[in-house]
């Protein structure tokens, strides 16, 4: 009787966490209608629409993927201000960009947003006009961070990147 219960609490503990996480993920799901989504990061009262352009083969997206993408401050501070969008640099899923543009995922990284090297990190504002691209992994957490903060406090307008990253050590 005693293995029975301890087995069902498992069984939904287990389920739980599976449920939240899932919930909890790093990423928003997207049927790749970006023009769309920009109206839902409108409406949801969001800065704009985080973009992570990665390929399956790279070790690079994988590692933050698995580490820096699942931690709970991360996640946080990026759906608090942004839609999270994952595109695979190779698809060949039909997308229609920000500004209707109909293509694969694959044209629209490499033909639109210059996609040449993974990952790229990509920040929209509500209109599609990109604020920030970032190529290559972040070294840590913090430094992901700062990265939307960076959007989030404007400072994209008036200094490069690594200007700011220099200001907040």
């Amino acid at each position: 009787m005693k293995k029975w219960i301890l087995g069902t609490m498992f069984a939904v503990l287990s389920g739980l966490s599976q449920a939240s996480w899932a919930q909890g993920g790093f990423f928003d799901e997207s049927f790749g209608n970006y023009r769309e989504e920009l109206e839902a990061a409108r409406e949801a009262g969001k800065q704009g629409v985080f973009m992570f352009f990665q390929m399956d083969e790279c070790p690079f997206c994988r590692r933050m993927e698995t580490t820096i993408m699942t931690e709970p401050d991360v996640i946080a501070l990026f759906k608090e201000h942004f839609l999270n969008f994952e595109v695979d640099i190779e698809g060949s899923n039909e997308v229609t960009d920000f500004d209707g543009t109909v293509s694969t995922a694959q044209q629209m990284s490499e033909k639109k947003y210059r996609v040449r090297a993974t990952p790229v990190m990509m920040i929209f504002d509500l209109k599609g006009n990109p604020l920030l691209k970032y190529t290559g992994p972040t070294r840590t957490k913090e430094e992901f961070k700062l990265l939307a903060q960076y959007v989030i406090d404007g400072a994209y307008k008036t200094m490069p990147f690594t200007k700011y990253k220099r200001q907040q050590k």
